[in-house]
Protein backbone atom coordinates (compact mmCIF):
# COMPACT_ATOMS: atom_id res chain seq x y z
CA UNK A 1 0.00 0.00 0.00
CA UNK A 2 2.82 2.72 0.81
CA UNK A 3 4.50 1.66 -2.51
CA UNK A 4 1.25 2.29 -4.49
CA UNK A 5 1.27 5.82 -2.68
CA UNK A 6 4.53 6.54 -3.25
CA UNK A 7 3.59 5.52 -6.80
CA UNK A 8 1.11 8.23 -7.25
CA UNK A 9 3.11 10.68 -5.71
CA UNK A 10 5.72 10.39 -8.27
CA UNK A 11 2.60 9.84 -11.36
CA UNK A 12 0.87 13.52 -9.00
CA UNK A 13 4.19 15.23 -9.76
CA UNK A 14 5.50 14.16 -12.70
CA UNK A 15 3.62 16.68 -14.76
CA UNK A 16 4.46 19.61 -12.65
CA UNK A 17 7.51 20.33 -14.87
CA UNK A 18 4.83 21.60 -17.65
CA UNK A 19 3.68 24.38 -16.39
CA UNK A 20 7.02 26.05 -16.08
CA UNK A 21 8.16 24.62 -19.16
CA UNK A 22 5.17 25.59 -21.24
CA UNK A 23 5.50 28.94 -19.94
CA UNK A 24 9.55 28.89 -20.57
CA UNK A 25 8.41 27.69 -24.23
CA UNK A 26 5.51 30.11 -24.84
CA UNK A 27 7.62 33.02 -24.55
CA UNK A 28 10.65 31.22 -26.03
CA UNK A 29 8.05 30.55 -28.95
CA UNK A 30 6.88 33.98 -29.48
CA UNK A 31 10.70 35.09 -29.67
CA UNK A 32 11.63 32.88 -32.12
CA UNK A 33 8.08 34.09 -34.34
CA UNK A 34 9.68 37.51 -34.25
CA UNK A 35 13.31 36.63 -35.15
CA UNK A 36 11.79 33.88 -37.46
CA UNK A 37 10.66 37.31 -39.33
CA UNK A 38 13.68 38.81 -39.59
CA UNK A 39 15.90 35.79 -40.15
CA UNK A 40 14.18 32.53 -41.73
CA UNK A 41 16.90 30.57 -41.27
CA UNK A 42 17.66 30.87 -37.74
CA UNK A 43 19.17 28.92 -35.53
CA UNK A 44 16.22 29.76 -33.09
CA UNK A 45 13.73 27.60 -34.52
CA UNK A 46 16.30 24.40 -34.56
CA UNK A 47 17.18 25.23 -30.68
CA UNK A 48 13.60 25.31 -29.76
CA UNK A 49 12.49 22.29 -31.63
CA UNK A 50 15.16 20.12 -30.12
CA UNK A 51 14.49 21.67 -26.65
CA UNK A 52 10.94 20.80 -27.20
CA UNK A 53 11.90 17.00 -28.19
CA UNK A 54 14.49 16.83 -25.29
CA UNK A 55 11.33 17.72 -22.68
CA UNK A 56 8.57 15.12 -24.81
CA UNK A 57 11.21 12.67 -24.42
CA UNK A 58 11.84 13.15 -20.98
CA UNK A 59 8.40 13.45 -20.31
CA UNK A 60 7.62 9.84 -22.15
CA UNK A 61 10.44 8.42 -20.50
CA UNK A 62 8.94 9.50 -16.80
CA UNK A 63 5.51 8.30 -17.96
CA UNK A 64 6.33 4.98 -18.71
CA UNK A 65 8.93 4.72 -15.71
CA UNK A 66 5.31 5.48 -13.57
CA UNK A 67 3.33 3.13 -15.90
CA UNK A 68 5.73 0.34 -15.04
CA UNK A 69 5.68 0.83 -11.19
CA UNK A 70 2.09 0.87 -11.50
CA UNK A 71 1.48 -2.00 -13.66
CA UNK A 72 3.35 -4.32 -11.86
CA UNK A 73 3.66 -6.79 -14.27
CA UNK A 74 6.05 -10.15 -14.10
CA UNK A 75 8.78 -11.07 -16.26
CA UNK A 76 6.52 -12.59 -18.85
CA UNK A 77 3.88 -10.04 -18.78
CA UNK A 78 6.48 -7.43 -19.42
CA UNK A 79 7.77 -9.24 -22.18
CA UNK A 80 4.18 -9.09 -24.02
CA UNK A 81 3.39 -5.77 -22.50
CA UNK A 82 6.58 -3.54 -23.53
CA UNK A 83 6.26 -3.73 -27.56
CA UNK A 84 3.14 -3.41 -27.22
CA UNK A 85 3.40 -0.09 -25.16
CA UNK A 86 6.27 0.63 -27.42
CA UNK A 87 3.80 0.86 -30.77
CA UNK A 88 0.98 2.92 -29.05
CA UNK A 89 4.26 4.88 -27.58
CA UNK A 90 5.49 5.54 -31.38
CA UNK A 91 1.42 6.28 -32.83
CA UNK A 92 0.82 8.74 -29.70
CA UNK A 93 4.05 10.31 -30.40
CA UNK A 94 3.27 11.16 -33.99
CA UNK A 95 -0.81 12.12 -32.74
CA UNK A 96 1.05 14.40 -30.35
CA UNK A 97 2.76 16.26 -32.49
CA UNK A 98 0.05 17.01 -34.08
CA UNK A 99 -0.79 18.88 -30.91
CA UNK A 100 2.61 20.48 -30.56
CA UNK A 101 2.28 22.09 -34.07
CA UNK A 102 -1.15 23.13 -33.31
CA UNK A 103 0.17 24.82 -29.78
CA UNK A 104 3.06 26.36 -31.37
CA UNK A 105 1.02 27.71 -34.28
CA UNK A 106 -1.48 29.35 -31.20
CA UNK A 107 1.88 30.61 -29.52
CA UNK A 108 3.11 32.70 -32.65
CA UNK A 109 0.18 33.93 -33.34
CA UNK A 110 -2.03 34.30 -30.35
CA UNK A 111 -1.82 38.23 -30.05
CA UNK A 112 -2.98 38.57 -33.69
CA UNK A 113 -5.31 35.89 -33.90
CA UNK A 114 -8.54 36.18 -36.60
CA UNK A 115 -11.60 34.89 -36.13
CA UNK A 116 -10.73 32.23 -39.08
CA UNK A 117 -7.15 31.18 -36.77
CA UNK A 118 -9.04 30.89 -33.51
CA UNK A 119 -11.56 28.17 -35.25
CA UNK A 120 -8.67 26.51 -37.43
CA UNK A 121 -6.65 25.86 -34.15
CA UNK A 122 -9.65 24.83 -32.10
CA UNK A 123 -11.22 22.54 -34.61
CA UNK A 124 -7.64 20.87 -34.67
CA UNK A 125 -7.49 20.73 -31.30
CA UNK A 126 -10.85 19.09 -31.33
CA UNK A 127 -9.62 16.47 -34.03
CA UNK A 128 -6.42 15.10 -32.05
CA UNK A 129 -9.10 14.82 -28.96
CA UNK A 130 -11.79 12.71 -31.11
CA UNK A 131 -8.30 10.52 -32.52
CA UNK A 132 -6.40 9.73 -29.01
CA UNK A 133 -9.26 7.93 -27.35
CA UNK A 134 -9.60 5.68 -30.33
CA UNK A 135 -5.80 5.40 -30.08
CA UNK A 136 -6.11 3.98 -26.48
CA UNK A 137 -8.87 1.71 -27.47
CA UNK A 138 -6.82 0.11 -30.41
CA UNK A 139 -4.30 -0.80 -27.66
CA UNK A 140 -6.34 -1.55 -24.87
CA UNK A 141 -7.68 -4.08 -27.34
CA UNK A 142 -4.63 -5.41 -28.28
CA UNK A 143 -3.18 -5.45 -24.55
CA UNK A 144 -6.34 -7.53 -23.79
CA UNK A 145 -5.42 -9.91 -26.25
CA UNK A 146 -2.13 -10.48 -25.17
CA UNK A 147 -2.60 -9.98 -21.26
CA UNK A 148 -6.57 -10.44 -20.52
CA UNK A 149 -9.49 -7.75 -19.54
CA UNK A 150 -7.60 -7.24 -15.84
CA UNK A 151 -4.65 -5.93 -16.97
CA UNK A 152 -6.07 -4.26 -19.96
CA UNK A 153 -8.01 -2.40 -17.66
CA UNK A 154 -4.96 -1.61 -15.31
CA UNK A 155 -3.63 -0.22 -18.67
CA UNK A 156 -6.45 1.98 -19.55
CA UNK A 157 -7.32 3.21 -16.17
CA UNK A 158 -3.21 4.25 -15.40
CA UNK A 159 -2.59 5.93 -18.97
CA UNK A 160 -6.04 7.74 -19.15
CA UNK A 161 -5.06 9.37 -15.70
CA UNK A 162 -1.52 9.75 -16.96
CA UNK A 163 -3.18 11.58 -19.93
CA UNK A 164 -5.62 13.74 -18.64
CA UNK A 165 -2.72 15.14 -15.51
CA UNK A 166 -0.82 15.89 -18.66
CA UNK A 167 -3.58 17.33 -20.84
CA UNK A 168 -4.76 19.20 -17.53
CA UNK A 169 -0.92 20.35 -17.10
CA UNK A 170 -0.64 22.09 -20.34
CA UNK A 171 -4.52 23.26 -20.78
CA UNK A 172 -4.02 24.83 -17.80
CA UNK A 173 -0.63 27.06 -18.90
CA UNK A 174 -2.06 28.10 -21.92
CA UNK A 175 -3.01 31.70 -22.18
CA UNK A 176 -7.19 32.05 -23.34
CA UNK A 177 -8.11 33.84 -26.43
CA UNK A 178 -8.97 37.46 -25.91
CA UNK A 179 -11.67 39.22 -27.79
CA UNK A 180 -10.99 39.68 -31.43
CA UNK A 181 -10.23 43.03 -32.72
Amino acid sequence: MRKNRTVWILVLTLPMLIPAARAQDGTQMKQTADEADTSPNSDVQKNMQEYIELMRTNLRQRKAESLAEVMQLNAADAAKFWPIYAEYDAELNKLNDLRVANIQEYARTFDKITDEKADELIRNAIAYRKQRPELVAKYYERVKQALGATTAARFFQIEDQLLSIIDLQIDSSLPIVGKSS
